[in-house]
């Protein structure tokens, strides 16, 4: 069942309000381990930098259907609106 304009609208507000702010302080989380673990390198430094590039795209992978479309107007509404 397809969502709703308004529905992805208020989904999407969420995500970006909640779960963007959690997901970034795990990927931080994630990147800072890899740090502890393998010392401080060069080769360090690509690999964090590959985590938060790769987390950075995979954060939308999964919301992409709800985040289309949302900035245009509701496709619903009465065109006198």
């Amino acid at each position: 069942m397809a969502l709703s304009y308004k529905a992805r609208r208020r989904w999407s507000l969420i995500i970006l309000v909640v779960g963007l702010p959690i997901y970034i302080v795990l990927a931080s989380v994630l990147a800072t381990t890899v740090v502890r673990l393998l010392g401080d390198s060069g080769l360090v430094f690509l690999l964090q930098l590959a985590i938060y590039v790769g987390l950075g795209i995979a954060w939308i992978l999964p919301f992409k259907s709800i985040f289309l479309g949302i900035g245009q107007a509701d496709p619903d509404a009465d065109p006198e609106d």
